[in-house]
């Protein structure tokens, strides 16, 4: 497996290569098929012009669908860390589901996540140190006062991929292997554009898009339901 790693505004030093192509070995393990792991670094300075975190995008080039993680940190080896522990932890998901499917094992229960230390469910639990100085105050929670006038909390980042045809299950499968909450495709059963979206725990939703499905809120629509609705008042009567 190649490994590719590369910086922006900041310097990639011989050591960090070392030490990501290091333990960029345990993934050979996991996925002895795996074509190349792309390492992406980053670091964006903050609104004060003080230096911020350090970004790590790792993306995983497989015969299949690709896997991906990002984490922030305060150097980019801990970014890097957190990053590739959420790849890993992705890549063992995908075959603790295919094992599912088959009806071999069950999925991982609340208690057992509680029992792991949240680490499946990508969860770090707050010490009693850090919540008794934030209920007592020792660790201020930042206040309307202290933002700026021209802080506006909406982000919009626009992204377009290209339209892939498969089935719920494989699109399931995608959305998880990226660790994002939702997955955009078209459904290779109906041909519609679809979204397949995460619920609570092992369940999902799918929401599909017809072009010939008349929206509920047009007039045609609106009065047909006025009609309805007098309809059955008629009725009651």
């Amino acid at each position: 497996m190649d490994v590719f790693i590369t910086g922006r505004n900041v310097q990639i030093p011989d050591r960090f290569r070392e030490y990501a192509t290091e333990k960029s070995d345990k993934i050979a393990h996991l996925a002895p098929k795996a074509i190349a792991l792309e390492i992406r670094t980053s670091r964006h300075a903050d609104a004060r012009g003080a230096r911020g975190e350090d970004r790590v995008e790792l993306t995983l080039i497989c015969p299949g669908p690709l896997v991906r993680a990002e984490a922030e940190a305060a150097d980019k080896y801990a970014a890097f860390d957190l990053a590739f522990d959420k790849l890993v932890e992705r890549m063992r998901q995908a075959k603790d589901r295919k094992k599912v499917h088959r009806g071999q094992h069950r999925p991982p229960t609340v208690r057992g996540a509680r029992a792991n230390g949240f680490r499946v469910a990508d969860v770090t639990p707050a010490s009693a140190d850090v919540i008794e100085k934030v209920a007592t105050g020792a660790i201020p929670l930042p206040s309307d006062e202290d933002r700026d006038d021209e802080y506006c909390p909406v982000v919009i980042r626009t992204k377009v991929f290209p339209a892939e045809h498969m089935s719920v299950t494989s699109a399931v499968d995608r959305m998880e292997l990226v660790g994002h909450d939702f997955f955009l495709f078209i459904d290779s059963e109906s041909g519609r554009p679809s979204v397949v979206y995460r619920r609570k725990g092992w369940d999902y939703g799918v929401i599909s898009l017809d072009e010939e499905l008349e929206p509920e809120w047009s007039e045609e629509a609106t009065e047909r339901r006025r009609a309805r609705h007098v309809r059955e008042e008629a009725a009651a009567r």
